[in-house]
């Protein structure tokens, strides 16, 4: 059983600006930066029965169950809560979690967590900030193209760093939810910021100026988020061979 685990670590234990951006450079190579699939989880709101919550407490313990059912209430809370209520307690409620380098915490040099995995242990690293924030937003009721999960430097960190970017408009300046600065702030205020590049589940785009961009053309699915999405259908849904 993988049981809660609280940690405090450092943020500074993350990979190097060079190796980001060498990453990013081999994705486009090998055609990795088009999402051309759309989450089902995205898709539709989430149902958890009693049985999504037990096979939660298997893996991960009671309490972690307990977690994600707070998770759960809060999103049902906010429904009817205007924008900005629902991007505040979010952005809020995700904040109060851990920061863990994925080595310390996955055993892995680069882990996206789903949002289960990431409550039910309590901590995770940035990606698992702007991921959960995402999927918890999406249900919410705020429509996909609003939402981007955004790849930046974190210039004074001197690192590659994500963030969840919400435009109001197409053109609007965006607003930033981080884990680092936790005042949501249009990102023309965020100066420590640059931006590499942003995507949702419609697609990959290079960022400019914390703004739309340009989308890149490519072909395949994101190993990444597949791989995360998969997990957390697992959950959801169970084994498809069972």
């Amino acid at each position: 059983m993988h049981q809660k685990k609280r940690f405090y670590s450092p943020f500074l234990t993350r990979l190097t600006v060079r190796s980001m951006f060498t990453a990013v450079r081999s994705a486009v190579v090998v055609g990795l930066i088009l999402l051309a699939v759309t989450s089902p989880i995205a898709q539709q709101k989430t149902v958890f029965t009693p049985q999504v919550y037990a096979r939660i407490g298997t893996i991960y313990g009671t309490e972690a169950s307990e977690d994600v059912a707070k998770w759960r209430q809060l999103i049902t809370e906010l429904q009817s809560e205007d924008i900005d209520e629902k991007l505040y307690q979010i952005n809020r409620f995700f904040n109060r979690f851990d920061f863990v380098d994925d080595l310390v915490h996955w055993q892995q040099k680069d882990y996206w967590a789903t949002p289960i995995e990431f409550i039910s242990t309590g901590a995770g690293d940035c990606e698992d900030y702007t991921i959960a924030k995402y999927f918890s937003l999406i249900e919410l009721g705020v429509p996909e193209q609003q939402l981007r999960l955004m790849y930046v430097t974190a210039l004074e960190l001197r690192q590659p760093h994500m963030v969840l970017a919400y435009y109001k408009t197409p053109t609007s300046i965006p607003l930033v939810l981080d884990n680092i600065n936790r005042r949501i702030l249009p990102a023309n205020k965020r100066r420590d910021l640059s931006p590499i590049y942003s995507f949702n589940g419609n697609g990959l785009w290079a960022a400019k100026a914390m703004g739309t961009g340009r989308k890149l053309r490519g072909s395949g699915p994101m190993k990444m988020w597949d791989d995360m999405v998969e997990r957390l259908d697992r959950v959801m849904y169970g084994d498809k061979e069972e």
